[in-house]
C-alpha cells in the first residue's frame, strides 16, 4: 500500500512538473540527449535532439548540440543544414559560425573557414576560440602576419591559447616568426608565474623544448620580465628565474606584444567623438545611408572598432545588430528606433568626455572613478 501510495505521489507530482513547465516534454528529450552525448551514444543523441526541436523548432541551444553531433558522427551537410538553420534565427551567433568553420576545415576548404570564422569573431569579438581558429586558417594558407596578429588577439583573451599553440601543427608555416617566437614568451612566462621556476619543470609542463625555453628566458630578462636567481640542487646551483615583482603586480598579455602609445591613443578617441556626433546627426535627420556609414565605423577595426570593444563592448555589440536591421527594414526601423540609438550614443559621449578629460592616456580612464 505504501508503495502504491509513493507512486501516486511521484505521479502527481510529475504533473505538477508538466504543469508548471510548458516545456516538459522537450526539456526531458534534451536531458536524455545530453545524457546519451556523455555516454558517447552520439546516433541515438542525435534522435532525441531531433524529438525535441520537434516541439521546439527554433531552440539555438539543441541545434547547437544537434549540429555538433552531426559534426562528429562525419554527417557534414546535415551540420551545415543545422548551422545555416540557427544564422538564419540569429545571423550574429557567433558559436553557430564558428563551427561552420570546423567543417570547412575538415573538408580542407580554408578559404570557406575563413570567411565563417571572420563572421564569428566580427560577432563576438571577445570569443577565444575563434581568433584561434582564424589564427590556423590564415597560418594554413600562408598568410602569416594575418595569422600572428588573430594568435595574438586569442592569447590576450585567454592565454591558455599560447600553451595550445605552441605544438599545434597547424601553426608549423609561423613557427619561424618572431611574432609566434612571442607566443613561446607567454607560455613561458605563464609558467614562471605558475611557480614554475627552473628550465626543467618550464620544459616539463610546456612541452617547449630546451633550446626555446632558454632563448625566451634570455628574451624576458632582456626586457625585465623576469629577474635570475640560483637555486642550489644538491652540489650544483641552477639557474632559477622569477617575476620582477612590478611586473608580478601588473602583467599584462598585451605588455609582451605591443603597447599602443597613449598620444595616438587618445586623439582615436577624440576622432571617435567627433564620429559620434556626426552620426547622431545622421540618424536626428533619419539618413538610412549615412547612419549606416557611421555604424560601420564605429564597428570597424580599421576606424573605430578597437577602442569600441576596448571601452563600450556592449554597445558595440547593440550597433552591430542595428546595422543588420537598419540594412534589413530602412527606414521604418531607424524612425522607430532613433530615440533608443540616440540614447546609446549620448551615454557614449559623456563616458568618453570623462576619459578624455581625465588623461590624455587610453589606459587611465579608470582614474576618474
Amino acid at each position: 500500500m505504501d508503495k502504491y501510495n509513493n507512486y501516486e505521489n511521484n505521479d502527481e507530482s510529475i504533473n505538477k512538473d508538466k504543469l508548471i513547465n510548458k516545456h516538459y516534454g522537450r526539456d526531458k528529450l534534451f536531458k536524455k540527449a545530453i545524457n546519451l552525448m556523455a555516454d558517447e551514444k552520439l546516433d541515438e543523441a542525435a534522435v532525441f535532439f531531433e524529438k525535441a526541436l520537434i516541439l521546439d523548432p527554433d531552440n539555438i541551444d539543441i541545434l547547437l548540440k544537434l549540429g555538433y553531433m552531426k559534426f562528429h558522427l562525419n554527417d557534414y551537410n546535415d551540420a551545415i543544414k543545422v548551422y545555416d538553420k540557427i544564422l538564419d534565427i540569429d545571423i550574429t551567433n557567433a558559436e553557430a559560425w564558428n563551427l561552420k568553420s570546423l567543417i570547412y576545415y575538415r573538408q580542407k576548404n580554408y578559404i570557406k573557414a575563413l570567411n565563417c570564422v571572420d563572421k564569428a569573431v566580427e560577432s563576438n569579438p571577445t570569443y577565444d576560440m575563434a581568433w584561434y581558429n582564424k589564427a590556423c586558417f590564415h597560418s594554413i594558407l600562408n598568410q602569416i602576419p594575418e595569422s600572428i596578429e588573430s594568435l595574438k588577439r586569442s592569447v590576450e583573451i585567454n592565454v591558455k591559447n599560447a600553451k595550445k599553440a605552441v605544438n599545434d601543427k597547424d601553426f608549423t608555416n609561423i613557427k619561424i616568426d618572431d611574432g609566434f617566437k612571442r607566443i613561446i614568451d607567454v607560455v613561458v612566462l605563464e609558467s614562471i608565474k605558475q611557480g614554475y621556476h627552473t628550465i626543467g619543470p618550464i620544459v616539463w609542463t610546456t612541452f617547449i623544448s630546451k633550446v626555446d625555453v632558454e632563448h625566451s628566458l634570455q628574451k624576458l630578462l632582456d626586457k625585465g620580465f623576469i629577474i635570475k636567481k640560483e637555486k642550489r640542487q644538491g652540489l650544483h646551483k641552477i639557474p632559477s628565474y622569477d617575476l620582477v615583482p612590478e611586473m608580478a603586480k601588473n602583467l599584462n598579455k598585451k605588455n609582451i606584444f605591443t603597447k599602443a602609445k597613449p598620444t595616438l591613443a587618445s586623439n582615436k578617441l577624440k576622432y571617435m567623438n567627433s564620429s559620434i556626433q556626426e552620426l547622431k546627426s545622421s540618424i536626428e535627420k533619419e539618413n538610412v545611408e549615412n547612419t549606416i556609414l557611421g555604424f560601420e565605423s564605429l564597428i570597424d577595426s580599421e576606424k573605430y572598432g578597437k577602442q569600441m570593444i576596448e571601452h563600450f563592448f556592449e554597445e558595440h555589440r547593440e550597433i552591430r545588430l542595428w546595422r543588420i536591421r537598419l540594412k534589413d527594414n530602412g527606414a521604418r526601423y531607424l524612425h522607430d528606433n532613433k530615440n533608443k540609438i540616440l540614447d546609446l550614443l549620448n551615454n557614449i559621449e559623456i563616458i568618453l568626455d570623462k576619459k578624455l578629460n581625465v588623461n590624455n592616456d587610453f589606459y587611465s580612464a579608470d582614474r576618474s572613478q
